[in-house]
């Protein structure tokens, strides 16, 4: 992503601000980077956790947006790290696979989306290297994505991957064909942009009636007339602070009910 802008450069810190994030918490946070291997390939995770919350510290994995793991999912990662929650951002694309425009964006992600077993296959090996992470919990686990992420996070709850929950930030919820929610384990929680051109109205409404007739335990929470990827501080006029804010806060309390 491009380097923060004065105008969200105060966003970010309006958000710490409001959360009641402070330097000195954020002092006591250990982050590292995390090489792991999925088929004798090379990926590149990203650790963050406050020891100062103890050991056994329930876990999110963080999965990342269509251009890759950058500063913005490793700045998520710390946040919730200062909130007492070990986070692992996962990495779907490969070590030094980071695309820098829209076309190697859609590239990459276009690979995974045509390819679900892949995709599975390289969530579980995240799940499971974080959960291996020393420090974490690893019955404890809350998925949550961005973007493209979000849509990723939805495949794990199809999977039927057991985790507590799963949180879908301005998604893309295409059920691909012979897959349905009967499998999911854990709760879920969508936050969306009721402006939203990736994923309009009509894609939730059709979501929420996927999940229904799965008995999922779901909740909504939706924005309105705020647009794609609100959440994030370098998209411009897409960005929404208010709705950023209310998410965050909307993802904090969803954490605290289900693996607190």
């Amino acid at each position: 992503m491009k380097k923060l802008g004065l105008m969200a450069l105060a966003a970010v810190l309006a958000l710490g601000m409001v959360l009641g994030i402070g330097q000195v918490v954020r002092a006591d946070i250990m982050q590292e980077p995390v090489v792991y291997t999925i088929d004798g390939q090379p990926y590149e995770g990203y650790f963050a956790i406050n020891p100062g919350f103890g050991n056994n510290q329930p876990l999110v994995l963080l999965v990342h947006d269509w251009n890759g793991l950058d500063s913005y999912e490793m700045r998520r990662a710390q946040m919730l790290a200062e909130q007492g929650y070990a986070t692992f951002a996962v990495d779907l694309y490969g070590q030094g696979v980071r695309p820098r425009n829209t076309e190697e964006s859609q590239a990459e992600s276009g690979k995974l989306y045509a390819d679900r077993a892949t995709m599975r296959a390289r969530l579980a090996a995240g799940l499971a290297e974080a959960q291996q992470r020393m420090g974490v919990d690893g019955d404890r686990v809350v998925a949550i994505g961005y973007c493209f992420g979000g849509a990723a996070v939805l495949e794990m709850a199809r999977a039927g991957m057991d985790l507590d929950g799963f949180v879908s930030f301005h998604g893309s919820f295409e059920t691909p064909a012979g897959q349905d929610y009967r499998q999911t384990q854990g709760r879920v929680l969508i936050l969306h942009g009721s402006d939203d051109p990736v994923a309009p109205m009509a894609d939730v409404a059709q979501l929420a009636a996927e999940m229904d007739a799965a008995d999922v335990d779901f909740d909504m929470e939706i924005y309105g007339g705020v647009d794609h990827a609100f959440t994030v501080w370098t998209a411009g006029d897409r960005y929404d602070g208010r709705a950023d804010r209310k998410s965050w806060r909307a993802l904090l309390t969803f954490l605290g009910e289900t693996i607190d």
